[in-house]
């Protein structure tokens, strides 16, 4: 009898300790989030001293060995994972444009990513892209040397150079040719004047003669944008069936500020004698060019097989620095990790810390990531992967399952900023798997069956952020970011992260995903 109430004391002197030592880690983690938050110092580097970071640039390679580095220096274990590669690389330089006329201006303008550069300061007039065959052969001397508008509105992406978009161009221009034959049998019959005639309006499409016109030596293409002005990247660069450095774009893809393209056009259509001049500086690297995950990790004590993951991508696009997409889940996530090592975080599970690559080419480091690693996606307890504004989580939605013990992790959240919400949330109705990758590293999780379960966050304080302002525009800066807000995310998710690790029992998936019919 003694000896059991002995075990039973010494079981409940060690509970004591850990709950002991759990609270004191926590506490550290809150002090240091306070007083020392670097979440904004590993914004700054990431996107100051880095930049915008595709895939296959020398700014992604160098924001990676940069957060290698950082891990290391913290304690972390790291791998450098591949992910897969480009067939060329892309480098950013500067570009400057501007109309040389009586009123001329300089010129607010952008290109998408793996696109080509001028050769040099090329200046050149401009012309109204051709609509019909006829047009194309009145004008096709006149478009050596030229800028040419297109029609319609920049969403982002390039002319689509590849067998497919030939294949859409040649298919429009033989319904415009039908069209065309059918207007002029209409008006070549007898109109009895008893009704007007009617003709048939031929289809636009943007650059409908682009192999034509590169032919007839264009300088460049030059499409309307709104503003903030959004660029993507080409598509077809990510395969190596369609592009090589031997047969790379030739031939700049402009989008113009929407307000300058339209003065321009009307200077055209009155014919008006004025000079565009480019210096666009788009440079390449011979392929192949790898990309890699960075994966940090702080192995857990107990049960180190198990998982917490927090993540966000690395890659961002370069028509501005990657401020906000995704420096917003690669700041706080840094920061986490650099609290729980400096807190002396002993997790019972694993904690990974991913930064994932070419999540704006497809989602392609998640996707690398889930099939590298299949045995450890039925470990993972959730994924907190952070993917969107430079808001703060102001609470968390989680199945009955989970409740309870969330509102126990989520406790010490009311003592970091009492100003600041924060709610659980219990959620009855299970979540629908997706079926297909969405618009995150995230999606691919779920998936599989991963919980995905993120945090509710707001712009409570009135910070009046926009994200459509900076989604793939030339607004994704630092300057875009809310300190205060992001500082408090990186100390809440290492709060919520290491509670979940620490869980005496793996969190059920019960009631997160729907049962699949």
């Amino acid at each position: 009898m003694k000896r059991s109430c002995m075990g039973s004391l010494i079981c409940l002197l060690l509970a004591t300790l850990s709950l002991t030592a759990q609270e004191a880690v926590v506490n550290k983690i809150i002090e240091i989030g306070q007083t020392d938050n670097r979440t904004m110092h590993h914004i700054d580097v990431l996107t100051n001293r880095f930049g915008g970071r595709p895939i296959g640039s020398d700014a992604y390679e160098n924001a990676a060995a940069w957060m290698m580095r950082e891990f290391k220096s913290w304690g972390l274990d790291v791998s450098y994972e591949k992910a897969g590669e480009m067939p060329v690389g892309f480098n950013r330089g500067p570009w400057f444009g501007r109309m040389l006329s009586d009123n001329g201006m300089i010129l607010h303008f952008a290109t998408p990513s793996y696109t080509s550069g001028t050769k040099g300061l090329q200046r050149g007039h401009v012309l109204i892209e051709p609509r019909t065959q006829e047009e194309f052969d009145r004008m096709k001397t006149r478009l050596r040397g030229a800028w040419v508008l297109i029609s319609g509105k920049n969403e982002g992406w390039p002319i689509d150079r590849s067998p497919t978009g030939d294949s859409i161009r040649a298919a429009i221009k033989k319904e415009n040719r039908e069209i065309q034959e059918e207007n002029r049998q209409r008006m070549s019959q007898p109109n009895s004047g008893t009704s007007p005639l009617v003709l048939r309006t031929q289809r636009m499409f943007p650059a409908l003669f682009y192999k034509e016109m590169c032919e007839a030596g264009v300088l460049g293409f030059i499409q309307s944008s709104s503003v903030p002005i959004r660029a993507l990247y080409d598509r077809k660069m990510i395969d190596a069936n369609l592009i090589d450095f031997d047969h790379l774009p030739e031939v700049p893809d402009i989008k113009l500020d929407e307000h300058q393209f339209a003065v321009i056009e009307q200077m055209v259509k009155e014919r008006r004698e004025f000079l565009l001049e480019f210096d666009i500086r788009n440079h390449f690297k011979i392929g192949p060019i790898p990309y890699h995950n960075v994966v940090g990790s702080i192995k857990g004590s107990k049960y180190p097989d198990e998982y917490v993951i927090i993540s966000g991508h690395l890659d961002a696009f370069d028509v501005a620095t990657g401020g906000i997409d995704c420096a917003t889940g690669i700041g706080p996530m840094m920061e986490a990790a650099r609290m729980l090592a400096l807190s002396g975080a002993k997790p019972k599970r694993t904690i990974l810390f991913v930064a994932f690559a070419g999540e704006e080419f497809g989602l392609l480091g998640a996707q690398a990531w889930v099939k590298s690693h299949p045995k450890k996606l039925s470990k993972i307890a959730n994924m907190f992967n952070r993917d969107g504004g430079p808001t703060p989580p102001v609470g968390i939605s989680v199945p009955t399952s989970w409740y309870k013990d969330m509102v126990k992790i989520c406790e010490p959240i009311k003592r970091i900023r009492p100003d600041y919400p924060f709610e659980v949330i219990e959620v009855e109705q299970p979540r629908r798997k997706p079926v297909a990758i969405g618009g995150t590293d995230a999606s691919v999780f779920a998936m599989q069956g991963v919980p995905t379960i993120g945090f509710n966050t707001q712009d409570f304080k009135g910070y009046d952020f926009n994200y459509g302002e900076i989604w793939h525009t030339e607004r994704d800066l630092y300057t875009k970011n809310i300190p205060e807000y992001q500082e408090h995310t990186a100390t809440v998710t290492a709060i919520v992260a290491l509670g979940i690790a620490n869980l005496d029992k793996q969190l059920t998936r019960e009631g997160v995903y729907q049962p699949e019919e």
